[in-house]
């Protein structure tokens, strides 16, 4: 079944832990037992109507204080699709959960509450969409029935909205409003009946209808190998396959490949998907390639067509999201973790801050916690590497610290 990941964002209170857990009871997603608990805890609260927020909100904290602190990711399934939804905090202290959640999601939720419409929080969750170039974002205006369900007040949202895309550089992106009302599931999965000037889809209507070939990358095929495959059976002894995942593009028996770092050369013999074989093999498919020439081929190695071979560079130019207490400050060491390379790095220069409302780059010695800035990255030895806006999969990295093992911050190359 085709599966769509999916990243929320708002700021507190907008409800986007509500409308998550609205879609979970709409599609009859949440068990029995768990709805009685959200019944039993809703009137413990002195509510009479269903918190559906606590459906999502997993930790103590976060169900005392009523907000999203960690990434949840939640899972349920229609007749048509499958869905993975990362419900992210949209706190300003927590633009490291948004990006972790992002950064693997095909489309975005974003929530803006009616009675507030775009406030600073919006210019910063739209811009971590448009930095990891999410393509289909949905902006739900939500508490719709706080604002008497107005048409006037959802127009000017729109066009404020409208004014903030404007600012973006990522123009492939496609936005979709939708008036909602979580708490009352007002065009979450079924249509408002208070809203009759809205004729647009409802919000499951809408995720049902996006095609995974919508997100497909038109780019070159990468394959970084997770393992060597040597079964040394009687019925496999002289086996060598090498099992990791395709990206960007299609491979095919017979595609002459260069083998990186080390630049020799092959073609595919064979790809298997457990025990079958098949002849060709999309981007995203999880497989083990056999090569017609026994060269070295080890993990951290890449395969890419003969013709489609990336850059060769020592020096790095990245935006990079700081996820680390200690502060990234030029001359530290890293290691950088490229695919399933990793390689020593220091960062030589920090560019600028970048301001998360659009507002351009500013000076910067140090990035905290938080905040994204430009940066200059020096490489113990060269890796092959792409252009992030042209391969996602080839052209991010992740820097970890070598004492602590930290995942310090992820990296976007320029």
């Amino acid at each position: 079944m085709e599966v769509l990941k999916i990243a929320t964002a708002g700021s507190v209170d907008d409800g986007k832990s509500t409308l998550i857990g609205r879609l979970l009871y709409d599609t009859q997603s949440l068990t029995s037992d768990k709805i009685e608990a959200i019944d039993k805890s809703s009137r413990k609260k002195g509510l009479d109507y269903l918190d559906f927020s606590l459906a999502t909100d997993g930790l103590v904290a976060e169900r005392e204080q009523g907000i999203t602190i960690d990434v949840a990711h939640i899972y349920f399934s229609t007749k048509k699709k499958s869905y993975i939804i990362a419900d992210t905090p949209g706190h300003v202290e927590y633009t490291r959960n948004m990006v972790t959640g992002a950064s693997t999601s095909q489309a975005s939720i974003i929530l803006i509450d009616a009675r507030k419409g775009v406030i600073e929080q919006t210019y910063r969750h739209f811009f971590i969409n448009n930095l990891l170039r999410v393509k289909e974002v949905v902006v739900a205006i939500n508490k719709m029935d706080l604002v008497n369900y107005s048409e006037e007040v959802f127009n000017e949202i729109v066009a404020d909205f409208r004014k903030l895309q404007e600012e973006s550089d990522f123009k492939e992106q496609k936005l979709t409003f939708i008036p909602v009302s979580a708490l009352w599931g007002e065009n979450i999965a079924e249509k408002s009946t208070a809203m009759p000037w809205y004729n647009g889809d409802t919000v499951l209507e809408h995720l049902e209808d996006i095609k995974a070939e919508d997100f497909q990358e038109t780019s070159q095929a990468r394959f970084a190998v997770q393992t060597v495959i040597r079964p040394k059976t009687d019925e496999h002894h002289d086996f060598r396959g090498y099992a990791g995942k395709i990206t960007g593009n299609s491979l095919k028996v017979g595609d002459e490949v260069t083998v990186l770092p080390s630049l020799t050369t092959s073609t595919i013999k064979e790809i298997f998907f457990f025990d079958e074989k098949f002849q060709e093999a999309p981007a995203g498919s999880s497989v083990t390639i056999t090569l017609n020439d026994d060269i070295n081929v080890a993990r951290g190695n890449t395969l890419v067509k003969s013709s489609e071979v990336p850059k060769e560079s020592k020096r790095l130019n990245a935006t990079i999201c700081w996820m680390d207490g200690k502060a990234l400050v030029p001359g530290s060491k890293y290691v950088l973790q490229h695919n399933t390379n990793g390689v020593m790095a220091k960062i030589d220069k920090i560019e600028g801050q970048v301001s998360t409302d659009f507002g351009g780059i500013s000076e910067a010695s140090s990035l905290q916690l938080n905040e994204i800035g430009q940066v200059s990255i020096k490489l113990s030895k060269s890796i092959f590497a792409d252009n992030f806006e042209k391969n996602k999969a080839n052209g991010r990295f992740i820097l970890v610290d070598t004492q602590t093992n930290t995942t310090s911050g992820v990296g976007f190359i320029k």
